[in-house]
């Protein structure tokens, strides 16, 4: 069997890697060792568990206050670790998180071979966003093995020297996530309990769903982001604007003290992907900085306004399901308020083709990284 040791750290991750996980546990000549850096806790758990997952190893390598050196070096010590004791046969990472990195650099340290799923996503500026710009193109130059999301992704890493017989198009795995959980919720015919924050919603209110923590953005581009929020929450009484607010103390206090207290403006926890999933199904539009968020919600038919100068996601740019808005207040007064007022515009970027693939990504990974592995001339060793 071919021992893969599949290494997360943040919830994104967990999501976008749980149908990798889920198909390498289903393929008999595979054995999956599935390590969570700690890099997050609560919310990459909950992940994992509504995907019936659950860590092989958990490094714990977070600690309060820590710097992001700090956490490298928690990261790379523990993962040392944890390799010498399973010695898997590759490593496989996600995307561009500290984690991804860590990992990636670990095996290579260790000649283990690093396969990098949601390979090829650039915006050409190391500062944007900071820092996985620069990790997710460092790991390019520490893969074997590239699973690219899009033709374009693709293209980056040709252009960076990247040797085209080792890169795959696949789709994002998000897109399996989302299909899979859509269904779940549908055919249970699932609404939040009756605890949950998100039952003080309106039933038939428009929903403006937001979500917002990227490092970019903390500081003076939060305070104008809440400032746009309130403004819009006052200018639309009738409409509910739900913000999920990450737990990060450079976000929390931000939102609480600038949006606390008005009226048509929810803010709960982080939600369970499941219940965060609900939530997309039923927005009018969201609001966001997230990456993943720009891949899921055009499957939707959602409109997504990207609070961030930069977007590597230029699939969905040039498709149209996303528009990029920057974090200055006016600018998205304006753009909310146009997609509220005006509904052929909303349609115009609800009806547009998803580009991450169609829920299949999983399963064309795990039969890809067969034919590699397996001796023979038809293995595909590049």
């Amino acid at each position: 069997m071919h021992r893969v040791m599949l290494v997360i750290g943040t919830r994104p991750e967990a999501i976008k890697m749980a149908p990798v996980a889920r198909a390498l546990l289903s393929a008999r000549d595979f054995s999956l060792h599935l390590c969570t850096s700690g890099q997050h806790r609560e919310m990459l758990h909950q992940a994992l568990a509504l995907f019936h997952l659950h860590p092989d190893a958990d490094l714990e390598a977070m600690q309060p206050n820590q710097t992001l050196n700090g956490l490298m070096q928690a990261m790379i010590g523990a993962l040392d670790i944890e390799l010498d004791r399973v010695s898997p046969e590759l490593v496989m990472v996600h995307g561009d998180t500290a984690t991804c990195f860590a990992a990636s650099l670990a095996a290579f340290h260790r000649h283990i071979p690093v396969v990098h799923v949601e390979a090829g996503l650039r915006t050409g500026d190391l500062q944007s966003p900071w820092p996985e710009e620069a990790y997710r193109s460092l790991v390019a130059r520490l893969a074997v093995r590239h699973y690219a999301p899009t033709t374009s992704a693709r293209d980056n890493l040709v252009a960076e020297g990247i040797t085209p017989a080792r890169i795959r198009i696949t789709g994002n795995t998000v897109i399996d996530a989302l299909t899979w959980m859509s269904a779940t919720l549908a055919e249970a015919h699932y609404v939040p309990g009756a605890s949950s924050p998100l039952r003080q919603m309106r039933h038939h209110a428009p929903l403006v769903l937001i979500t917002g923590h990227r490092r970019e953005n903390h500081g003076q581009a939060m305070a104008s982001i809440c400032d746009a929020i309130a403004r819009l929450a006052e200018r639309y009484p009738d409409t509910d604007f739900v913000y999920p607010v990450h737990l990060n103390p450079a976000v929390k206090d931000v939102v609480s003290e600038r949006l606390g207290g008005i009226v048509n403006v929810l803010l709960v926890p982080p939600q369970d992907y499941r219940d965060f999933v609900w939530l997309m199904g039923r927005a009018t539009l969201i609001l966001t900085d997230s990456g993943g968020i720009q891949e899921e919600a055009p499957s939707l038919g959602v409109p997504v306004l990207v609070m961030r100068q930069h977007s590597e996601r230029h699939d969905a740019l040039a498709a149209g399901t996303v528009t990029l808005v920057g974090s200055a207040s006016d600018d998205i007064v304006m753009a909310v308020s146009r997609l509220l007022d005006d509904p052929e515009a909303r349609r115009h970027m609800s009806s547009r083709a998803n580009p991450y693939g169609d829920g299949h990504a999983a399963a064309t990974i795990v039969n890809d990284l067969r034919d590699w592995l397996s001796p023979g001339p038809g293995a595909a060793h590049g």
